[in-house]
């Protein structure tokens, strides 16, 4: 009996653990008609081998005039990123193509959509400033915030 009680209890702190766990690997970040992103902020565990960013348009424009995307870069590179970004275009997703300055970046998406972008944690330095940005014409200078890698 006592057994038994012990392997539930070593069962149920496991499958507590676990989804708490995988969910310091992961953030939710919105977007608005606004131009906001809803995160300002984001510390990556250094025990995450990747950290899953999910880019929700809570808006209702479509991409074609509000849409958003993530893109993650150093601090350094975030402006000219950017600029090239918005000369790559729509169909580009505003994004240079074979852009080494971006590290990690989504699909633009409009009002109602959501997508994903996985981040190699391994990419991503100690002490180094990152930003992340929507690249749409006009937004990355108000849709930014901090990522840096953490304990």
């Amino acid at each position: 009996m006592k057994k038994t009680l012990m392997t539930l209890a070593l069962l149920a702190a496991g499958g507590i653990a676990a989804p708490a766990m995988a969910a310091d690997c992961a953030i939710t970040v919105e977007g608005n008609d606004q131009m906001q992103f809803s995160v300002k902020n984001i510390e990556v565990p250094k025990s995450c081998k990747n950290y899953t960013v999910t880019l929700k348009h809570v808006g209702k424009m479509p991409k074609s005039s509000m849409g958003h995307n993530l893109v993650l870069t150093t601090a350094a590179d975030a402006t000219a990123a950017a600029a090239d970004g918005m000369k790559a275009g729509a169909a580009a997703d505003y994004v240079k193509a074979g852009d080494t300055r971006v590290i990690a970046h989504t699909k633009v998406i409009g009002g109602g959509e959501s997508t994903q972008v996985v981040i190699d944690v391994a990419k991503l330095k100690a002490g180094t400033d990152y930003t992340y940005f929507c690249s749409f014409p006009g937004h990355s200078f108000i849709m930014k915030g901090a990522l840096k890698l953490g304990a």
